[in-house]
């Protein structure tokens, strides 16, 4: 007795090389696409990270500075060179230095001798006397580094204080 070859089996039994190679392709094109997009996503959630850390910084300052500003006990001074803005501003018997240099804006004290950093990224810093009328307001303008070159929004900030002790 002679067995006949079952032809219709023959042809559904596997996976040719050329659908294995064509597999593999699509596979590729879709994992590269989904890697970038994975890292297009990751790299502005951490730019977003630090524009958020930046921008609480400087509420941060710029708060400490209206409370400093608020305090003063007598005339506060502003010294500006081409370099750096040092403003001293009297509370009782001691000073508080606000110093922006070299991108950095510190506050020291001069009753416990110590000075810390605010803001570490800091494009500009002007702090002015802005007078209104018999009201002895002050301004200070504040613009942030930006961290990324294609930041289109840059991180501006004006904060106003008045003091309580007109000297």
């Amino acid at each position: 007795m002679k067995l006949k070859p079952n032809l219709s089996r023959a042809h559904t039994g596997g996976v040719s090389l050329l659908e294995c190679l064509v597999y593999i392709a699509v596979f590729a094109v879709l994992m590269n696409v989904g890697g970038a997009a994975f890292y297009f996503c990751w790299d502005h959630t951490r730019a977003t990270i630090y524009a958020t850390d930046d921008i609480a910084s400087a509420l941060r300052a710029g708060e400490g500075w209206r409370a400093d500003v608020r305090a003063a006990t007598g005339k506060i001074s502003v010294k500006t060179t081409t370099t750096n803005e040092i403003v001293q501003i009297p509370v009782g018997k001691n000073e508080v230095i606000y110093r922006f240099e070299a991108g950095e804006l510190s506050r020291e004290t001069t009753s416990q001798n110590n000075s810390r950093v605010l803001i570490a990224q800091v494009k500009a810093s002007q702090m002015a006397a802005d007078e209104r009328g018999d009201v002895p307001a002050w301004r200070w303008e504040l613009e942030l580094k930006e961290r990324r070159q294609s930041n289109h929004l840059p991180l501006l900030f004006t904060f106003e204080a008045v003091t309580k002790n007109t000297p």
